[in-house]
């Protein structure tokens, strides 16, 4: 049973257990922040587009700052880049909030805050998977990746009700401030981790940021796992229907619970991750994720009960949390340390891009051929795009964790 169990063994590690625990804190107040903000633009216009607007506002900056923050991680201490990132958003969480306290309701101010703060949170993101191999070892890579998949899917349930349930009371400036406050917690523990200064390069020019692409370019196995996951989160990610599937195949019913159902697979996954983070064979552990995903979709759409739907959404928020643990240790393992962060920046532009592009394929899909089209013919697409890719590509095929 306890190899079952989520493998706990990275949390022996002191440096990655302080980062790990004040991750609970931040992650929970991030969730905070991401409810006030389309809340209030709401409230400040009226009109659904600025909320959908905020998404766009804050791609671009985010996946710009990932490539240049990765690129840093490269050629700095990535301590004291986590430290300005972390500070960063912190800071303008602050901002956010002074904005609410002084009620200057201008939507204005709010998407470019939005923009910053994104910008600042792909930096962080991809110096923070930089930073991780540095401090657990390569075997228990997919363990630390589960344990930090962990926090995020848990506060993907807790955050919202904690949030809806506040924010009628305290209002959207107390959120803001809780993030502030949140985001301390985490800079107390990179204050704490030891130096990780540069492997090789120092010069952050476009020499090194193009050095990334090339290593990508000769790299087989980076670039089918990449397709692999782009192809599950573009062809598959069905979230922009679920309101559509609630008034058409579920009338009356609560369309939170399909939100719910896919974060609440992830939490149970990762809690019973522990035997499958001991695999060696990461490719197939990926393509094996994505059909799952792929399949559990497809069923979703052709059911009519939401009880059932909501199970084999369960099902496919596993395979997604999986997906996501074995694309980042393919990534931490099989990349040389001194290009982690450029690749790094690269990991986090897919994985925010693919869902963003995935909503609006299905947007369209959805009104031009129906819901259970859409999310079914997503699923199998999901299933032929990764059969085809471990057919296709035998590197990927036998690649196994060093």
């Amino acid at each position: 049973m306890r190899r079952v169990l989520i493998d706990v063994r990275p949390l022996r590690r002191a440096a990655f257990r302080r980062l790990w625990a004040c991750g609970l804190v931040t992650t929970l107040g991030a969730q905070l922040t991401a409810l006030a903000v389309p809340m209030q633009l709401y409230d400040l216009t009226g009109s659904s587009a600025y909320v959908g607007l905020a998404g766009f506002v804050g791609f671009a900056p985010m996946a710009l700052a990932a490539l240049w923050g990765g690129t840093l991680a490269d050629v700095r201490d990535r301590r004291r880049v986590l430290l300005a990132t972390t500070a960063g958003i912190g800071l303008t969480s602050l901002l956010l909030w002074a904005q609410a306290w002084a009620r200057l309701e201008s939507a204005g101010v709010l998407l470019a805050l939005v923009g910053v703060q994104q910008a600042l949170f792909g930096a962080n993101a991809a110096v923070s998977g930089a930073v991780v191999p540095r401090l657990v070892p390569r075997g228990l890579l997919p363990a630390a990746n589960a344990l930090q998949s962990l926090v995020s899917w848990s506060a993907g349930i807790a955050g919202p009700l904690l949030g809806g349930g506040l924010l009628p009371v305290v209002g959207a400036q107390a959120l803001y401030l809780a993030d502030a406050g949140a985001l301390g917690v985490t800079l107390w523990a990179v204050w704490r981790l030891p130096p990780l200064p540069p492997t090789t390069e120092r010069g952050a020019g476009p020499r090194q940021f193009a050095a990334g692409f090339r290593l990508l370019a000769t790299r087989q196995v980076l670039l089918v796992v990449y397709l692999a996951d782009f192809a599950a989160l573009f062809l598959g990610m069905p979230a922009a229907l679920f309101p559509q599937l609630a008034r058409e195949t579920y009338p009356g019913a609560n369309v939170g619970v399909l939100y719910a159902a896919l974060s609440a697979g992830g939490v149970l996954a990762a809690l019973f991750s522990g035997g499958l983070t001991r695999t060696s064979r990461h490719g197939v552990a990926v393509a094996v994720s994505v059909c799952v995903w792929g399949c559990a979709l497809a069923a979703f759409g052709l059911v009519n009960s939401l009880p059932v739907a909501a199970g084999w959404l369960v099902l496919a928020g596993g395979a997604l949390l999986t997906l996501g643990v074995f694309r980042k240790s393919v990534l931490q393992s099989a990349v040389p340390d001194a290009m982690r962060g450029r690749l790094q920046g690269v990991d986090t532009v897919i994985a925010a891009g693919g869902p963003r592009l995935g909503d609006l394929a299905h947007g369209v899909a959805g009104a031009s051929f129906g819901a259970t089209w859409a999310v079914t013919g997503g699923g199998v697409l999901t299933v032929t795009a990764a059969l085809a890719l471990l057919l296709c590509f035998p590197e990927f095929r036998r690649h196994r964790a060093s």
